[in-house]
């Protein structure tokens, strides 16, 4: 059995925060993955109200130690939400500065030697936000396209996603319950089961 380990870097989405199961969408992806016959070692490394240069700033140092070792070493990647909070009139991180940064994370888990996954940001309950997260969504995707990383696009899904609307209004504004996270995990795992060669048959 190969020894997979992946380090899943990012914000609160990452960090499951609002789910009270506290699995989130990344505890989900593992244990359907664990379930489908790829057992892995899973690393959460999600903060919240981190934007794209927060996580630019610490990923390297908090990945390394994790994929020291290991057979098949991985990092998923995830941010967005953050940057489009508009603070003092303008956005947290600018959305050039946002696809920059993430093209930098890129770039420094290839020179590793590891494997890299993108998830977009999902949708919150606001409105105009919600049209800045689309536009990051499309431009991560681009830039995803261009360097052939694989990318889970949720946003569309999710922002016509009657549970995770309710879950998220119901919550905090941003983020949803277990069945919100459930949907999102789900959205996630076609990719992740063509990047990763795990597949189940639900």
């Amino acid at each position: 059995m190969p020894d997979l380990r992946v380090c899943f870097v990012g914000d609160s989405f990452v960090a499951g925060v609002g789910d009270p199961e506290h699995r989130g969408w990344v505890g989900r992806l593992c244990e359907r993955s664990e379930g489908a016959g790829l057992p892995l070692t899973a690393y959460g490394l999600g903060v919240r109200r981190q934007t794209s240069t927060d996580v630019l700033a610490r990923w390297h140092a908090e990945c390394s130690p994790r994929l020291a070792a290991g057979e098949d070493r991985r990092v998923v990647v995830s941010f967005g939400v953050n940057d489009t909070t508009v603070e003092a009139g303008s956005p947290r991180v600018e959305a050039e500065a946002s696809r920059a940064a993430l093209a930098t994370v890129l770039d420094g888990v290839a020179r590793a030697g590891w494997s890299g996954m993108v998830v977009g940001p999902p949708p919150i309950d606001d409105a105009a936000q919600n049209r800045r997260i689309a536009t990051l969504d499309r431009s991560f995707a681009d830039l995803c396209a261009s360097r052939g990383t694989p990318y889970a696009a949720v946003f569309g899904a999710l922002v016509d996603c009657p549970v995770w609307s309710r879950e998220v209004a119901e919550g905090d504004g941003a983020h949803p319950g277990a069945a919100g996270y459930q949907r999102f995990a789900d959205l996630v795992w076609p990719v992740w089961s063509a990047w990763t060669g795990v597949h189940d048959h639900r």
